[in-house]
């Protein structure tokens, strides 16, 4: 009997072991989705700013017509990745990737570009997406400490029967592998200050 009642317990307590094993699955599982929608809303912020950005530079920058296609043209690739369910996280990190090093060869090109550099204008969409890329690298790198979590507990045993047997998943890391990309966006206000007046002259004055 004693036996009997031993076999009972070890059944139960192996039933809401795996209960609980299934359930923190389904919680980190949701964490993960939730992380990366939070990452997916800066990204579209960043999206929705590059088109005034583009205008802006285009205004001062007529010429400049490749750096501003290309900026573009990746813009565009980036909003159909993030729009395309099927996509999934790795292609659109290629796409932000691809739109972090077109942004890098516009902002260069602004260098070049004194008027352009002291628009009022251009400087506050350069905060304002200087503050964007901020937040993204944040999101990121919440999400991506979701994902390894979740993926720890995937590959290890005995989690990764529960895995197994319930379609629970590794979930795709968002990498920015360009060292352009990862450098935080430049705003630089030293053309908005006051010429500095010129020193006074020394010496007597002729006679």
């Amino acid at each position: 009997m004693i036996g009997l009642w031993i076999l009972v317990a070890v059944v139960v307590v192996a039933a809401l072991a795996f209960v609980a094993s299934y359930n923190r699955f389904v919680r980190q599982r949701n964490l993960v989705q939730e992380s990366w929608r939070q990452v997916d809303v800066e990204l579209n912020r960043r999206h929705d700013l590059i088109p005034n950005l583009v205008e802006t530079v285009k205004g001062y920058a007529t010429q400049e017509r490749t750096v501003l296609q290309a900026v573009t043209e990746a813009r565009t690739a980036a909003v159909t990745a993030s729009q395309s369910a099927a996509s999934g996280v790795a292609a659109q990190a290629q796409a932000e990737n691809t739109l972090g090093r077109a942004l890098g060869g516009l902002f260069a090109v602004a260098e070049n570009y004194p008027d352009l550099k002291s628009s009022q204008n251009f400087l506050a969409l350069q905060q304002q997406l200087a503050e964007t890329e901020d937040r993204i690298a944040a999101g990121r790198r919440f999400y991506n400490s979701n994902v390894r979590a979740l993926n720890t507990r995937v590959e290890a045993f005995p989690s990764s029967v529960i895995a197994s047997m319930f379609n629970f998943t590794k979930a795709d890391y968002f990498e920015v592998d360009d060292p352009a990309v990862r450098a935080p966006v430049t705003v630089d206000f030293s053309s908005l200050s006051p010429t500095a007046a010129p020193p006074p002259q020394t010496g007597q004055a002729p006679s």
